[in-house]
């Protein structure tokens, strides 16, 4: 499925800094990169760490992904293993063999729900280009033939894949910004900073503590498309570090005929889910699993989400529409470890 966290488009994040948080003494880092902002706040009291020379190695950590897992650069290495139609043995990168694992791990524990091959349906209803428009089912049908998680071999020992249908492409982008935020926050560490914020595009990992002592608090934004409200306000209390991720339907839609239809696909159907779910929030120690998760959450929708999530002890937080009524849901293991 895909999402609206996407390489080289606009990003609009779910998360921000609670407003009532002072600001505190914290060094801050901020910039543009894969389509939306970053902001980086963190605790250097003590530290010989100069911002100005780590702001620089913050934006090549971003240019080294952008040339790897963008499908918006012709250049990059997951356009050119897409432009190989071949069923032959391809090598790829340790990035792209670590997110395959994972997408592959929760495709199976979702029922097909995380789907990183489902590209040309998206492509198909005109969201990758802002032309949206309701297909026909034959030109579902056809390039629902070649989508599939199943499609894919890994060897991740000996870093290569193989694409059982040539025809297979592969979009990284509903994984590659928790991967991004988790290379933000292992640069940081590498620095000696154990206290810090990452936040790109409303996603975030927060470690450790604020300048002044207190916890990260963190906002989630209201599931509405057309207002920027707090829903909710989390304090993170786990201080070894916690990533913050959303995916949600509220953004990225069009109307035709009278039907609202959402970028979120349903890659067994080829066409926009069809349920009341909202948005999910995932609390997760690791960026890229959080990104995972939370896109395969919204794919199956409320009830199927929250069963999944108990099933695999998540930390998630589903927020859905009844009526005109928004209500929350919480999983057990966000209940009993909040």
């Amino acid at each position: 499925m895909n999402i609206s966290k996407r390489l080289g488009s606009a990003l609009l994040g779910a998360f921000f800094l609670a407003a009532c948080q002072p600001a505190g003494d914290e060094t801050e880092l901020s910039g543009a990169a894969q389509g939306t902002t970053y902001h980086i706040k963190m605790v250097l009291s003590g530290l010989d760490v100069k911002p100005e020379e780590l702001h620089k190695a913050v934006e090549n950590v971003f240019a080294d992904i952008d040339i790897k897992l963008s499908n918006y650069r012709e250049d990059s290495e997951i356009s050119r293993l897409n432009r190989q139609k071949t069923s032959e043995w391809l090598p790829v990168s340790r990035e792209i063999a670590d997110l395959l694992s994972i997408s592959k791990d929760v495709y199976t524990k979702t029922n097909g729900c995380l789907d990183l091959t489902i590209k040309p349906v998206f492509d198909l209803w005109g969201f990758s280009r802002h032309d949206m428009k309701v297909p026909t089912q034959a030109d579902i049908d056809r390039v629902l033939a070649h989508v599939g998680m199943d499609k894919i071999v890994l060897d991740e020992e000996r870093l290569r894949i193989m694409k059982k249908d040539p025809e297979v492409g592969i979009d990284l982008s509903s994984v590659a910004q928790g991967y991004t935020v988790g290379a933000i926050a292992k640069l940081l560490e590498s620095n000696g900073i154990q206290n810090y914020m990452v936040e790109i595009g409303g996603e975030m990992m927060v470690k450790g503590r604020k300048s002044n002592g207190g916890e990260w608090r963190i906002a989630i934004e209201k599931p509405t498309p057309f207002a920027r409200e707090v829903q909710k306000i989390i304090t993170i209390h786990q201080a070894n570090g916690e990533a913050v991720m959303t995916s949600g339907t509220y953004r990225n839609f069009f109307e035709e005929n009278g039907k609202t239809y959402s970028h979120i696909l349903n890659p067994k159907t080829g066409k926009p889910v069809d349920h009341n779910l909202l948005s999910v929030t995932v609390l997760h120690d690791d960026p890229a699993w959080a990104d995972a998760w939370d896109t395969a959450l919204l794919c199956q929708g409320e009830q199927e989400g929250l069963k999944t999530a108990e099933a695999n002890q998540l930390r998630a937080l589903f927020i859905y529409h009844e009526g005109k009524e928004l209500k929350e849901r919480l999983s057990p293991e966000l209940i009993t470890k909040p």
